[in-house]
């Protein structure tokens, strides 16, 4: 038995039973990725199991029947998305078939993978980005207007524009199952200050521990001026709901919806804009006022440089607009 001759400094502690070291140990596995992320990986395993039965494969997913699923979905979605799925079906399959990322990493399925997107690929259609003058004329519309949920829909096109927030940072997903009251900001951490306001976002897409960041937003000199905007909608928000928690409320006292952002999006634009508009938006005119790249992804919390797909104009156009 092994000793150790340094005191403890930790307490007594009772031990577990081997059934509740098992079930703790089941339900942290369970939390290793989001809900939604686990929902959309439920998906991929779904489809992969149709394709078993319709073909009577088995079910363990050697290189040679992943090869055969990829060919297969790849006529009927993009070969990027087939990408996602096989990694999808890794994570679910893996307690059963421990091999099973061996098989997804062979040269027999990359191989085929590639081809698919080869004979196959399209190019990728991306929503147009928000731009200051899109802002202004919603801001203008909600200006004299008196309905709370109006306002609140201004200040959330406004804040998620300068602060390159995404959709699901501001809003509730519609289906109640993949809600996270971890990741809902608080009025609490609200801070008004004379040239600028703050707030605490607990938890967010890249945030997979809830260490939270600070978004910091300042006042400018136009119509859209989001520090005029956010006073005036917490002005509104404290007189309803003075007790309330959550930063984000509707004139029912609720956490707004996806559904409820996109509503009014598609009542103020066309079909080309959606809730990446905002995110898109800002980067873009952070890119085209020559702030440095890796400001620009502090600011909008990316872990990676995936924010380079959001700058919606071509870097040459980028260089001259810069030199001019």
């Amino acid at each position: 038995m092994i000793t150790s001759h340094i005191r403890a400094r930790q307490p007594l502690r009772e031990p577990w039973s081997r059934e509740r070291l098992v079930r703790e140990r089941a339900i942290a596995l369970g939390q290793a990725i989001d809900v939604n992320t686990w929902n959309n990986y439920g998906s991929a395993l779904n489809s992969y199991l149709s394709f078993v039965r319709l073909h009577n494969f088995p079910v363990e997913p050697t290189a040679d029947t992943l090869s055969l699923y990829t060919v297969w979905m790849c006529h009927h979605i993009k070969p990027d998305s087939v990408d996602t799925y096989l990694s999808g079906i890794c994570q679910q399959l893996e307690p059963y078939f421990p091999r099973v990322r061996e098989a997804r990493k062979g040269r027999l399925v990359h191989r085929t993978l590639e081809g698919c997107k080869r004979l196959r690929g399209t190019a990728t259609i991306r929503k147009r980005a928000l731009t200051f003058d899109d802002l202004n004329t919603v801001c203008a519309s909600c200006e004299n207007n008196s309905s709370h949920d109006d306002l609140l829909f201004c200040t959330q096109l406004c804040v998620g524009f300068f602060a390159l927030m995404r959709l699901g940072e501001l809003t509730f997903p519609d289906n109640v199952a993949l809600r996270d009251p971890r990741k809902v900001t608080k009025r609490s951490t609200v801070r008004l200050h004379a040239t600028f306001f703050e707030f605490f976002l607990p938890g967010h897409k890249a945030d997979r521990f809830f260490e939270g960041n600070t978004v910091i937003i300042r006042e400018n000199p136009l119509p859209c001026n989001p520090m005029r905007f956010f006073q005036l909608y917490i002005s509104s928000r404290d007189r309803r709901f003075p007790l309330s928690s959550p930063l984000w409320l509707m004139a029912n006292g609720t956490v707004p919806t996806r559904t409820f952002f996109m509503r009014r999006i598609r009542a103020c634009f066309d079909n080309d804009v959606a809730g990446q508009s905002m995110r898109a938006g800002g980067a873009t005119s952070l890119a085209e006022n020559g702030v440095a790249p890796h400001i620009i992804q502090g600011i909008g919390r990316w872990a990676s440089a995936a924010w380079q797909i959001y700058i919606r104009k071509h870097p040459v156009l980028l260089q001259a607009m810069l030199h001019a």
